[in-house]
C-alpha cells in the first residue's frame, strides 16, 4: 500500500503533539471561553485552506473538546476551509491556480478535471474517501474547473465526516489518555487505508497529491 505511509506518519505525529501538549498543560482548552469554539473553526478553516491536513483540524478538535463537539467543529472547519479555498481560486485568483496545479499535478489535473466532470458528486465523494491525496490540490482543482460548487460542497462534507469521526475520536481518546479509545481510532484509520486502497484499485482515480 504504496500511498499508506503518510497518513501513518500524520498519525503517528499527531498522537505524539497531542501526548505532549497535555503533558505541559498547553492542551487544556476546558476554560477557552464561549468564544473558544468559533475561534477554532475559524482558525480551522485558514489551516485547511492553506493545506494543513483536515485530519489533523478533526483531531485538534477531539483533543480540545472531546468526540462529538470534535466532529461537528472540525467538520464546520474544513467545509468552510473547502468553501473558501474554492472561492478564492475561481472568483480571485483563477489563472494563479491553474499555473500552480499544472506544476505540481502535472498530467493529473487534466485527469482529474475530466474525472469531476463526468459526475461531480459522485466523484468528489469518491475522491474525499481516500485517506490519500492533498485536500487543498483537490479544492483548487475544483476552483479553476466548471464543477459545480453546489455538489462539490456537498459531496466534500458528506466525503469529510468518516475521517473526521476518526481523528476526532483519536484526538478524543489522547485528551482523557483513554487507550481503548485511542487503539479503536486507530483500528478505523487502518479499515480506512484498506477501503481506501480498494476503492484506488477498483476506480482508478487520478489521486490529487
Amino acid at each position: 500500500m504504496r500511498f499508506a505511509w503518510r497518513p501513518v506518519l500524520l498519525v503517528v505525529g499527531l498522537v505524539g503533539a497531542g501526548l505532549l501538549l497535555r503533558g505541559t498543560g498547553l492542551g487544556d482548552f476546558e476554560h477557552a471561553g464561549q468564544h473558544g469554539p468559533l475561534a477554532f473553526v475559524l482558525l480551522g478553516a485558514l489551516a485547511c485552506a492553506v493545506g494543513v491536513p483536515r485530519q489533523a483540524v478533526a483531531y485538534a478538535g477531539g483533543l480540545a473538546w472531546g468526540f462529538w463537539p470534535g466532529v461537528v467543529l472540525g467538520l464546520a472547519a474544513q467545509v468552510l476551509g473547502c468553501a473558501a479555498t474554492l472561492a478564492w481560486s475561481r472568483l480571485i485568483a483563477r489563472r494563479w491556480a491553474a499555473r500552480w496545479l499544472r506544476r505540481r499535478a502535472g498530467g493529473r489535473l487534466a485527469r482529474l478535471d475530466a474525472f469531476l466532470a463526468r459526475n461531480p458528486f459522485t466523484a468528489t465523494l469518491t475522491l474525499r474517501l481516500l485517506p490519500a491525496g492533498s485536500n487543498v490540490v483537490l479544492n483548487l482543482a475544483a476552483g479553476v474547473s466548471a464543477v459545480p460548487a453546489g455538489p462539490f460542497l456537498a459531496a466534500s462534507a458528506l466525503g469529510y465526516v468518516p475521517q473526521t469521526a476518526v481523528f476526532a475520536l483519536l484526538g478524543g481518546g489522547v485528551r482523557v489518555e483513554h487507550a481503548l479509545q485511542v487503539a479503536l481510532a486507530c483500528a478505523l484509520f487502518a479499515a480506512s487505508l484498506a477501503l481506501g486502497a480498494a476503492l484506488l484499485r477498483r476506480s482508478r482515480v487520478p489521486v490529487e497529491g
